[in-house]
């Protein structure tokens, strides 16, 4: 009989994206979306934001992560798996929260794109006006 693994299971947001964490004891995989996460962000600092979390709390090779995200654009994306890695973590180990809320892993980014007023050519921007 095979000892079944166990699965913490988290969602986070950014903007208008939306990613479902998946966290089971490994070896320090990521992956998003059926690529890992250097494959799925390309170079930069995106696979990096992903992986703060772990970082964090010393945690990079103890875990493996499957993450399904979907909306927005990739910084969005992101950073709701960021959101999400950490409240798995916390799922998983409950004395990692107080030291994730500090850094403010847990909190969710409330930022979000203005909305485009009526009479306006965007959310602040005005029709350009002539006196004469």
């Amino acid at each position: 009989m095979t000892e079944q693994a166990t699965v913490y299971l988290a969602t986070g947001k950014r903007k208008t994206s939306v990613a479902a964490v998946r966290l089971t004891e490994g070896k320090g995989d990521i992956v998003i979306n059926d690529q890992t996460a250097d494959e799925y962000f390309g170079r930069g600092s995106l696979p990096l934001v992903v992986k703060q979390p772990l970082a964090a709390v010393d945690r990079l090779t103890k875990y493996d992560v499957v993450v399904s995200v979907r909306g927005g654009g990739i910084s969005g994306q992101a950073g709701a798996i960021r959101h999400g890695i950490a409240k798995a973590l916390v799922a998983a180990e409950q004395d990692l929260r107080q030291q994730l809320k500090r850094l403010g892993f847990l909190t969710r980014d409330p930022r979000m794109k203005e909305r485009k007023k009526y009479g306006q050519r965007g959310a602040r921007a005005k029709f350009q006006w002539t006196k004469r």
